[in-house]
């Protein structure tokens, strides 16, 4: 099972929010890239970076940083705010190996499939953020009419192979993962599934990768806050 330590980017800097809301953000530092290289020096090999802006809808040079980092030789999964082709093909010229999408999967399911024939499956993660039992959209704002699991089983019967599982009202909060609802998802449609969203403990890493169904976990706060190294989570996953 693989880390991916999150880099979240609002206004140039790495934040977090609590809940996906802009009103409760912490900053965790001012320079992205230096960030990136402290985590790559502790063992990551694949980043998840958002772009908040992005995900809100707003002017940002975020894309920029995300060149300075993919420079630094990781592998990143990159999302938020990317809604139409363009932005599809300006994140993948900025080195973003595996491109993170969930609005434009609801709103326009055509553009995705475009973006699955140029690039293969490996190189998209599906965003199935759940709120209440449904997929949320545009930065966790609107309600979809799907579960993630619907969602989830029409995704793979497309040719989809990746999707990123974020309990919402977990996100930033450090209460734990919705670690069942994580398994049944990658259980029950087959999807390589990322974990997101409150993880918060070696505890929840390990159950994780126990099940021998989830592909991976991004771990945001609890690795900002010191609650959980780095080093530490990556043995986990890997079992040892």
């Amino acid at each position: 099972m693989i880390i991916y330590p999150a880099i979240d980017l609002r206004a140039g800097k790495v934040v977090r929010l609590r809940e996906g809301d802009p009103a409760r953000q912490s900053v965790f530092s001012e320079d992205p890239v230096a960030t990136a290289q402290t985590w790559i020096d502790q063992g990551a090999q694949w980043l998840h970076v958002v772009n908040l802006d992005g995900a809100f809808a707003q002017a940002n040079e975020n894309l920029r940083i995300v060149e300075s980092i993919a420079a630094l030789g990781v592998k990143l999964q990159f999302g938020g705010g990317l809604r139409d082709w363009l932005a599809l093909e300006q994140a993948r010229a900025s080195g973003v190996t595996r491109l993170v999408i969930g609005t434009l999967a609801v709103q326009q399911p055509e553009l995705v499939e475009r973006a699955l024939a140029k690039w293969g499956a490996d190189a998209i993660t599906i965003a199935l953020d759940a709120k209440d039992g449904k997929v949320v959209t545009h930065g966790w704002t609107r309600a979809a009419a799907q579960s993630p699991v619907e969602m989830g089983l029409a995704l793979r019967r497309r040719g989809f192979r990746h999707a990123l599982y974020t309990d919402v009202q977990r996100d930033g909060a450090l209460s734990g993962g919705n670690i069942d609802a994580t398994i049944e998802l990658a259980e029950q449609t087959g999807l390589q599934v990322i974990a997101s969203g409150g993880i918060s403990s070696l505890q929840d890493i390990e159950r994780l990768a126990g099940s021998g169904l989830v592909a991976g976990a991004v771990l945001g706060m609890a690795l900002y806050q010191g609650q959980v190294a780095l080093p530490d989570a990556i043995r986990t996953a890997e079992g040892s």
